[in-house]
């Protein structure tokens, strides 16, 4: 994998909860040496979870 521009790294890591990967993370940027930043990925079990009809209205332009 090869990545150019913002990230020059990418980490795919399984964390027991967003909490604990949110204490690595904390953890990891306290040093000063990296900057990280967290993107949840769901699986398709908690995909079908949340299938709900959400009134949402997009802002006007």
């Amino acid at each position: 994998m090869f990545a150019f521009g913002e990230f020059d790294t990418y980490t795919i890591m399984e964390m027991p909860d967003n909490g604990s990967a949110a204490a690595v993370s904390m953890a990891i940027t306290g040093s000063g040496a990296v900057m990280t930043r967290i993107v949840v990925l769901l699986t398709p079990e908690e995909v079908d979870t949340v299938r709900q009809s959400v009134d949402y209205r997009p802002p006007r332009r």
